[in-house]
C-alpha cells in the first residue's frame, strides 16, 4: 500500500504577501509607541520667531528725530543790520520814510551823510558861542554875532584857508565811494565801507567790545543830532534878534 501524509495545502502567493504587510504594520506601530514624541520643525520655527520678537520688543526704541524748519533768509533791514542810533524814546525814528524800501547801499550813504553833518554840527555848536567872546584871529577886531562873522574877514586871506582845510578832509571821503561811471553809479559807497569810519582815533577811545562799540556809536549819533538842532536854533535866534546870542 501507499503511505499517505496529511500535509496542509499550499497557500496562494497573495495571501503570503498580505500576512507580511500586516506583520510589518504591527511592528511599526509598536516601535512608534516606544519612541518619545518630538517637536515638529514648523512648531520649532514658530517658537524661535516668537522669542526673537520678544527680544526686539525689549530693546528701547530710538527717539524720533525732530527736524526744525529753517526760516528763509530775510532781506537787509536798517533797524536790524544798522542798529546804531536806535534809542528811546522813539526807537527807530524815520517819519519821512527815507529808509523804507531803500537798498543797503543807499541807507549806508544816508548814514555817512548823517555822521558827517553830526560831526560838523557838534564842532559848530561849540565854536559858535566861543567865537563871540574869544576871537583872536585877524587882529581880534571882528566882534560881531557869529552868524555874520565870516563876512567880516578879508576874503583873500580867509576863504583859501577854509577851502584848503575842507579839501584835505573831503579827499578821504572821495576814496570811500565807488567809481561813479561803474556799476554802482553816483553816490554809492564801497561794499566794505563802514559809514563814518576813517580809522582816526588818536586818543584810543573806541572800545573793542562790540556791545560797547554800538553804545558809543549811538551816543555819537544822538549827540550829533542834538547838535544839528542846537546850531540851527542858535543861528535862527541871531537872525531874528540881530545881536549876539551870548
Amino acid at each position: 500500500g501507499h503511505l499517505k501524509l496529511n500535509l496542509p495545502a499550499a497557500r496562494p502567493p497573495n495571501a503570503i504577501i498580505m500576512v507580511q504587510l500586516l506583520s510589518t504594520l504591527a511592528l511599526a506601530t509598536v516601535a512608534t509607541g516606544l519612541v518619545a514624541p518630538s517637536v515638529s520643525p514648523a512648531r520649532s520655527a514658530l517658537r524661535s520667531i516668537s522669542d526673537t520678537e520678544s527680544e526686539i520688543i525689549a530693546v528701547d526704541a530710538p527717539e524720533p528725530v525732530v527736524v526744525t524748519p529753517v526760516a528763509p533768509p530775510r532781506g537787509w533791514d536798517v533797524a536790524l543790520d544798522m542798529p546804531a542810533g536806535i534809542a528811546g524814546p522813539m526807537g527807530y525814528f524815520d517819519p519821512v520814510g527815507l529808509g523804507a524800501g531803500a537798498s543797503e547801499a543807499r541807507v549806508k550813504y544816508f548814514r555817512e551823510c548823517e555822521l558827517k553833518h553830526c560831526r560838523v554840527a557838534m564842532l559848530a555848536a561849540v565854536g559858535f558861542p566861543i567865537a563871540e567872546h574869544f576871537h583872536p584871529l585877524f587882529g581880534g577886531s571882528i566882534d560881531v554875532p557869529s552868524y555874520i562873522a565870516y563876512q567880516q574877514t578879508p576874503l583873500q586871506q580867509f576863504w583859501p584857508v577854509v577851502v584848503l582845510y575842507i579839501g584835505i578832509i573831503e579827499i578821504f571821503s572821495v576814496f570811500t565811494f565807488e567809481n561813479p561811471f561803474g556799476e554802482g553809479g553816483f553816490w554809492s559807497l564801497k561794499k566794505d565801507r563802514v559809514p563814518g569810519d576813517f580809522e582816526w582815533d588818536p586818543m584810543d577811545l573806541y572800545p573793542t567790545d562790540p556791545k560797547e562799540q554800538l553804545e558809543m556809536q549811538t551816543k555819537e549819533l544822538n549827540n550829533g543830532r542834538l547838535a544839528m538842532i542846537a546850531i540851527a536854533g542858535m543861528v535862527a535866534q541871531e537872525l531874528a534878534s540881530g545881536g549876539k546870542l551870548f
